[in-house]
């Protein structure tokens, strides 16, 4: 049998496969359009950790292989060194080491000597992290708290006094765990994101399926408030489940004004243990702090009138397939995964854990809060009810 021919992915494959997985579709997608297998994509994508490597010029001061050509056929017409450095307006220690690292005046080749070159020069540059240890160790410590990178960026820039050697940009944490080869931060560290993975995904790839059903009676989010849709009054509120292995879940709640988490235990996922556990919930706070809340079309909420009629608070809900129209929610349900990755069984969690992971999650520092945290701005707003 003949032996198997590798078929190696060319330089504009490569940059269409880059433009794709950018856009956000999967490795299979892009290996149907390349007829080859995902592995072969997900080789060439992990080398740099999904994220797209800047693409590589020649520096104007490098030999071009023009020059080079020029120097070889000089070589073998006997002329000097200096001659050939004054014909290309170089200076005679140019081509000397250019001839020197290349085979001397004997075995020097100007395609060869141009492929070195250019393989040569892909050193990568000692990223930040690398240089200032101590900035490292901060960043790794921030990172098993599953502090995310935007926080510890936003954190290390207002304590930095303006000093630039204390501060890092969430880029390059993000570059520094992705990238292993840089040699910054321990690949470990990968574990306490708050969506662990080993390449990093375009913000456009998504897994959304289609929405749960319909329900009765339902008031549509475009009949929201303008003060709802702006934040600028707390006590509206997203809502979703979260959910884990064998039909177990949790009820997610955010307020959008301080984006303060609560989680609700949901011993299942019919609507009327999942209404009798918001009711018991909306009772714990005050009228002023739970106006309205917003909620996914899950056949969960299909009894959402009793809710109201309960707490009096309006239940909206979002249009079908448009789950970023409870954008704080979906972000949070996304944070909840580092603490309950997909496949937990969530029944075993009590309300006293759900209420110390979402107590985590309050005192996070929080980009959109100035990087003040969720408590603190809840308890702000306590006190002006108070």
């Amino acid at each position: 049998m003949a032996p198997r021919v590798r078929r190696h992915i060319t330089d504009s494959q490569k940059a269409v496969m880059w433009e794709r997985w950018q856009q956000g579709e999967s490795l299979h997608q892009i290996a149907r359009w390349l007829g080859r297998r995902h592995s072969s994509i997900r080789r060439v994508l992990a080398q740099t950790g999904g994220i797209r490597p800047p693409p590589r010029h020649r520096s104007s001061r490098a030999l071009t292989l023009a020059e080079r050509e020029e120097i070889s056929r000089s070589l073998a017409l006997g002329h000097s060194l200096r001659c050939v450095a004054a014909q290309l307006h170089r200076a005679p220690s140019t081509i000397s080491r250019e001839i020197q690292r290349n085979g001397g005046c004997d075995g020097y080749r100007a395609n060869q000597a141009d492929q070195r070159a250019w393989d040569q020069g892909r050193r990568p540059k000692v990223c930040k992290l690398r240089r200032h240890r101590v900035l490292a160790g901060v960043v790794a410590a921030k990172l098993q708290q599953r502090w995310s990178p935007v926080q510890i960026a936003g954190w290390l820039k207002q304590r930095s006094g303006g000093h630039e050697e204390h501060q890092v940009s969430h880029e390059t944490i993000y570059r520094s765990l992705f990238i292993q080869a840089r040699g910054a931060l321990k690949k470990e560290l990968l574990a306490h994101l708050r969506r662990p993975r080993t390449m990093r995904r375009s913000r456009h790839h998504t897994q959304k399926t289609d929405n749960h059903g319909q329900l009765t009676g339902m008031v549509s989010i475009r009949e929201r408030p303008a003060e709802v849709e702006d934040r600028a009054v707390p006590g509206h509120w997203e809502g979703d489940l979260l959910m884990g292995s064998h039909q177990s879940q949790i009820a997610t709640l955010v307020e959008r004004h301080t984006r303060y988490v609560m989680l609700v235990k949901v011993a299942s996922k019919d609507t009327q243990t999942v209404i009798d556990a918001l009711i018991k919930h909306a009772h714990k706070l005050p009228r002023e702090l739970y106006r309205s809340l917003t909620w996914d079309r899950g056949k969960e909420m299909a009894d959402h009138q009793r809710f109201t009629l309960a707490t009096d608070i309006q239940v909206y809900f979002c249009d079908p397939q448009h789950p970023w129209q409870r954008g704080s929610n979906e972000n949070t349900n996304g944070l909840l995964r580092q603490y309950f990755p997909k496949g937990t069984d969530l029944s075993g969690y009590s309300q006293a854990k759900l209420d110390a992971v979402a107590r985590q999650l309050n005192e996070r520092p929080r980009q959109t809060l100035n990087f003040e945290t969720p408590a603190e701005r809840f308890q702000q707003c306590v006190a002006m009810t108070g």
